[in-house]
């Protein structure tokens, strides 16, 4: 078999299984994962139909099997099987116990169809990966299984109680939520979701969850995505320009924080590195730069500088008291 025949016969194979895996597959989605024309996508849908597959739909509308329709059980390559392990190992550290303790069980099932060798070969290297746990908790350890109840909630369009404490409240408060959607960013989960009290589209971290209940109550009315809702959330929210002169011996310290901060560019200078920031919270930003404000310069903007000056007085107070 010439290799671009072989390359062929694979991507016809993914292509049969990628149709087992959702109700509807797009020609535009095998497209862009194998990155060839829809013309050629066409052609070997063309193909599995007449090796007697039973494909429903067309060009233009999406593909999908007949109900019923499947393989014989899937056997992994050594690969594939290495990067289960990897996202086994990711999932202990970053998803709740509930579907953590799902996928463990998955991978039983990944791991029994395995072949010997690569059964030797992840036994090997899953005791080689150690993900050290973050010195914070992004879940509250008494609600154990939010990602699932949430999953429940947006798969069948059911309301959530909550009991949720925000930053600013002394004690927990019920809320009744339409989630749409969840997302990671800066170290934490968050979910998206309507809120009923405030009638309006609100985000609520994971870790300030104290309890969740699936209700039988359905959706209020139909939302917005949860792509809508980042975009919205970003353009809406109000940012300050910064930019600031750091020595080099302390720049490459900051490579990591900066992000969580607005970081957009910076530049080398021959004794410094100027950095640019588009910042949501001036006050936040100033407590960060005092961290290393004796190897640093604030060029601009002013409102920065007097916060600074604030803190820095308020602070020598405290020391003086």
């Amino acid at each position: 078999m010439s290799k671009d025949l072989k390359k062929r016969f694979d991507r016809i194979v993914e292509i049969l299984i990628q149709l087992q895996s959702k109700r509807i597959v797009k020609a535009k989605e095998l497209s862009d994962r194998f990155e060839v024309s829809l013309r050629t996508i066409y052609r070997d849908i063309k193909s599995l139909e007449q090796a007697g597959v039973p494909i429903i739909g067309e060009a233009g509308t999406g593909y999908s099997l007949v109900e019923g329709y499947r393989l014989p059980p899937v056997i992994f390559t050594k690969e594939e099987a290495m990067s289960f392990v990897a996202a086994e190992k990711l999932t202990q550290k970053f998803l709740d116990k509930s579907i953590s303790d799902h996928f463990i069980a998955a991978m039983y099932k990944v791991k029994a169809v395995l072949k010997i060798n690569d059964k030797d070969i992840v036994a090997a290297i899953e005791n080689q990966i150690v993900m050290n746990k973050s010195n914070y908790d992004i879940f509250n350890h008494e609600v154990p299984h939010a990602f699932t109840t949430f999953f429940e909630s947006i798969a069948d369009r059911k309301q959530i109680k909550l009991c949720y404490r925000g930053v600013s409240d002394d004690l927990p408060q019920t809320r009744i939520i339409e989630p749409i959607g969840l997302f990671h960013e800066s170290g934490f989960w968050y979910i998206a979701a309507y809120c009923l009290k405030r009638e309006a589209y609100r985000q609520f971290r994971a870790d300030r969850i104290h309890a969740i209940t699936l209700t039988s109550v359905n959706y209020s009315k139909e939302h917005i995505s949860i792509g809508d809702f980042l975009a919205g959330r970003t353009e809406y929210i109000q940012r300050t320009h910064v930019r600031i002169a750091v020595d080099k011996d302390i720049s490459g310290y900051l490579q990591w924080e900066r992000s969580f901060y607005g970081f957009i560019s910076q530049e080398d200078r021959t004794t410094h590195v100027e950095m640019t920031f588009e910042t949501r919270n001036i006050d936040v930003f100033a407590r960060w730069y005092m961290m290393f404000a004796d190897k640093a310069i604030i060029i601009e903007p002013d409102i920065l500088k007097e916060t600074v000056r604030t803190l820095i007085s308020k602070s020598l107070k405290k020391i003086n008291t």
